[in-house]
């Protein structure tokens, strides 16, 4: 293959645990060319990708069909020459693209009776057998029920040191002491969230051992009311979520000593740049969805009632993450800020 499209996740951390995808079509086709279609607020974040040559943010919405809008991307690919192209959605709506756009070979997963838009089809396992997202996503470099490498790359943004200084300098940052990012979201619900007061915590216990470290919390406005609650406990986390764009939260992870977040899109963000991560997890599983990095920290308490996968607690006691101490989560803290 010389030229692919990639019909990317609505989802950061969906589109990250797709790389390893992306670095094995590498291996596979050495001088394959891959682009992109994207959704822009994951767009920055495969910009950031070596693998990936160009990407076509688009504004398509979430459950929308916008059938005007796909039809007039289609026809501005369609002379590109793709000679495949990888739907990693499930939507029938996301394999409209590629066979609107006349591309030879439509590789993705049934999923909403693709039969006709796909005709490289891998099945789609029960959720409860299903591997690890990288592994999921990995296996589409094959052939249906193909076997996949033990061990598969991990993935790698591209940081600028330039563009973290420059970002750091915009919001008065002092690059020559460390700096502690809190991730507070998490899109899915407030079931993968730690509490705010929890945050609070371990920031005191972190400013007492650390007093020179500089605290932030980063994420998207819809972050921000969290990060103020932190804020509020803790006037010393400035709460920058909303403020940055996505590419200026990557520059500003990029620099920082240490990271704790939810299990959120900016959690793999922190892992792809290799910085040292505490990684907390209630709902979701650190099994299917880990932060693929071998400088990070799972914190789970792995309950009986753990993973449910909601959005919001079933059982209304959210112990999964209210019995996810500050202390429990101090001690990894440390441990990763006084091995720099």
């Amino acid at each position: 293959m010389r030229r692919v499209l990639v019909i990317a996740p609505n989802w950061i951390g969906d589109a990250l645990m797709a790389q390893p995808l992306f670095a094995l079509l590498k291996t596979l086709h050495p001088r394959v060319v891959i682009d992109a279609v994207a959704p822009a607020w994951v767009a920055p974040v495969l910009e950031r990708m070596p693998e990936i040559n160009q990407v076509f943010a688009t504004d398509l919405g979430h459950k929308k069909l916008q059938l005007w809008h796909r039809w007039a991307l289609a026809s501005d690919l369609r002379d590109t020459g793709y000679d495949a192209a990888y739907v990693l959605p499930n939507s029938l709506k996301s394999a409209l693209i590629p066979w609107l756009a006349g591309i030879r070979l439509r590789i993705g997963y049934l999923g909403e009776q693709r039969y006709g838009l796909l005709n490289v089809r891998h099945t789609n396992p029960p959720r409860d057998e299903r591997p690890s997202m990288s592994r999921h996503y990995a296996a589409l470099a094959y052939a249906p029920d193909a076997g996949l490498p033990e061990n598969l790359p991990l993935p790698r943004l591209e940081a600028d040191y330039n563009e973290s200084m420059r970002v750091a300098n915009r919001f008065t940052l002092d690059t020559r002491v460390p700096l502690i990012v809190f991730c507070p979201g998490a899109e899915y619900g407030p079931a993968k969230r730690w509490p705010p007061e929890h945050f609070a915590e371990l920031a005191k216990m972190a400013r007492n051992a650390f007093p020179y470290a500089q605290f932030v919390a980063l994420g998207s406005p819809k972050d921000s009311p969290l990060a103020q609650a932190i804020a509020d406990l803790t006037p010393f986390v400035r709460n920058l979520c909303g403020q940055t764009s996505l590419g200026e939260a990557c520059a500003l992870i990029a620099h920082a000593s240490a990271v704790v977040t939810n299990d959120s899109g900016l959690m793999h963000v922190a892992a792809a740049l290799r910085r040292p991560i505490v990684a907390l997890y209630g709902s979701s599983d650190p099994r299917h969805t880990p932060p693929l990095s071998d400088t990070a920290q799972v914190q789970w308490l792995h309950l009986e009632c753990s993973p449910c996968f909601a959005r919001e607690c079933p059982l209304g006691h959210f112990k999964c993450m209210r019995e996810l101490s500050p202390e429990q989560v101090f001690g990894p803290l440390r441990g990763l800020l006084t091995q720099r």
